[in-house]
């Protein structure tokens, strides 16, 4: 039996639950996690609470999709237990990204997220997308069976005091800066598949022996962003590198004595996009808390009730933020598209972004300003032409990997291979540098062979489970998206699909372009996907 399920002396006196309270407890099925998730789930409903946990609650034949989506709209609670495995899971980051949505969206701020660092000591960075999805949100620690009681009992105090307690320590406190934030340093190892890049604060050495440049991209970047009021427009879809290179594009320019933001709009909560004033007061609080300067709202806010929300945001930015500094800022503005979402809120203020973009030809506060905007695919909102900072700036958009590349890569990783290998591999994977990484990863650690690789690669059991299933969770959740994703893998010749479903599919990267028409990104997609969505 696992130490870890070795824990009832330390067990705490479990009381009456006051209301029944439904708990979704996230984790990897393996230890420390799974014996772990065992532990909360007994205890939650000894003490008459209701608990859902994966392996114990979907029964065989039950389709798991369906049945993590009820249960995450139903849940009070989403216990997050955060180990080396799970903060390197995608089904993992996918729940609690859904689990935020959802809080996001309800007036009862449900589920509150409870993330539980599991043997993950702070200094262990979480990757990009978990970094931004529990931003706001405190983390516990377990180190040993002996912190079960201790954090059970930290729970059940929750409950008891109900409505109060979400204001407190755990639900929405604030998270000191190592909770935040862990120093870039150089790696000189093979890096996780999902270690996504630390965005750089200050003078941070971002140099990564893994890191593959893609010119003349990276140096036309960097000359870019010298120049006064310069725009960057990076497009790709998810999983390319758009926030590898962003970091890299801050980092130059921190380099040269400029201040730097990084900004996702993965921070926003999502009542910051009910209303244009919402929006653009969140945007100038964090662009000047980045730049650690007093809020100021107050004194340069006029009434919003005249409609002059943009005045004030250009206002606050020409009085106030560029008017503090006195060095150059490199403003990166990181998963745009959400903002896509809200077309009354996204035509005005990339709106903005292009005014001030033009300010800076001939003014010289303006100047100071450089932007780097990053999104997954083309922009599906109408825009004026003349308003759209979409058709100006420097453009680039990543593709994946060349078969140059990919040997690149596996000769960084210690592989002494062919272009044959090379071939074999982008058969299945084509260039698609998340999947590339993670192959040559795991081969290079000889945890498998490219063989063996590419006869379990598709199926459920392979390397990529948990990346198709994240996948396919999103898919079913959308029947229309796997209904359109269906015709274009049954279909041997590109198709041409509704411009929504087509913008969605290649912003999930599942698909690519080839003119107007479009076919799947690569083999292991029409494999698996035709398969799993068949029997769907």
């Amino acid at each position: 039996m696992s130490k870890f399920l070795d824990i009832e002396p330390t067990m705490p006196t479990l009381p009456a639950a006051r209301k029944s309270a439904r708990f979704f407890i996230s984790y990897r099925s393996q230890d420390p996690d799974l014996s772990l998730a065992h532990n909360f789930y007994e205890a939650l409903k000894a003490a008459g609470h209701e608990a859902f946990m994966a392996g114990e609650s979907i029964r065989l034949g039950e389709k798991w999709p369906q049945r993590i989506d009820e249960e995450l709209k139903l849940c009070d609670y989403f216990l997050l237990l955060l180990s080396e495995r799970s903060a390197t899971s995608e089904m993992v980051t996918e729940e609690v990204r859904q689990a935020k949505e959802l809080r996001d969206g309800s007036d009862q701020h449900k589920p509150v997220i409870l993330p539980i660092r599991v043997n993950f000591p702070w200094s262990t960075p979480l990757n990009y997308d978990l970094r931004g999805y529990l931003q706001q949100i405190q983390q516990r620690e377990w180190n040993s069976p002996a912190d079960t009681s201790r954090i059970l009992q930290e729970i059940f105090s929750l409950l008891a005091d109900g409505e109060s307690a979400r204001v407190g320590n755990w639900a929405i406190g604030e998270l000191r800066d190592e909770q935040l934030f862990s120093p870039i340093t150089p790696s000189y190892h093979p890096p996780l598949p999902v270690a996504e890049p630390e965005l750089p604060e200050g003078q941070v050495d971002l140099a990564s022996e893994f890191y593959i440049e893609r010119p003349p991209i990276e140096s036309r970047c960097y000359e870019a962003i010298l120049q006064s009021g310069s725009l960057i427009r990076i497009k790709a879809p998810r999983q390319t590198g758009k926030t590898s290179l962003m970091a890299r594009i801050l980092y130059q320019a921190s380099q040269q004595g400029y201040l730097t933001v990084p900004l996702s709009f993965q921070l926003a909560d999502g009542r910051v996009f009910a209303d244009l004033d919402k929006f653009l007061r969140w945007f100038c609080t964090s662009v000047g808390r980045r730049l650690k300067l007093p809020n100021q709202l107050e004194r340069h806010w006029w009434d919003e009730s005249d409609g002059s929300s943009k005045i004030n945001c250009t206002a606050y930015f020409e009085e106030y933020l560029l008017a503090e500094i006195k060095q150059p800022l490199a403003l990166g503005l990181d998963e745009v598209d959400l903002v896509f979402q809200y077309p009354e809120i996204a035509a005005d203020f990339f709106g903005l972004l292009r005014a001030w973009h033009e300010d800076g030809k001939n003014q010289e506060i303006w100047r100071k300003l450089r932007l780097v905007v990053v999104h997954s695919t083309e922009v599906y909102i109408p825009f004026n032409f003349n308003q759209s900072p979409f058709n100006v700036g420097l453009p680039i958009a990543l593709s994946d990997f060349s078969r140059q590349q990919v040997l690149d890569l596996a000769l960084r990783h210690g592989l002494n291979w062919s272009y044959t290998q090379v071939e074999q591999l982008m058969a299945m994977l084509g260039g698609h540098p998340y999947l590339v990484r993670v192959a040559l990863y795991y081969i290079a650690r000889q945890d498998t062979t490219l063989d063996m690789l590419l006869e379990t690669a598709p199926i459920e059991t392979g390397l990529y489970s948990e990346h198709l299933r994240r996948h396919l969770w999103n898919l079913e959740q959308r029947p229309e998206l796997a209904a359109a994703m269906m015709n274009v893998i049954t279909n041997t010749n590109p198709v041409r699909l509704d411009s929504m479903q087509c913008f969605k599919l290649l912003s999930m990267g599942l698909l690519q372009q080839q003119g107007n028409d479009v076919t799947p990104r690569c083999d292991l997609y029409r494999q698996y996907f035709g398969d799993r969505l068949r029997v769907s």
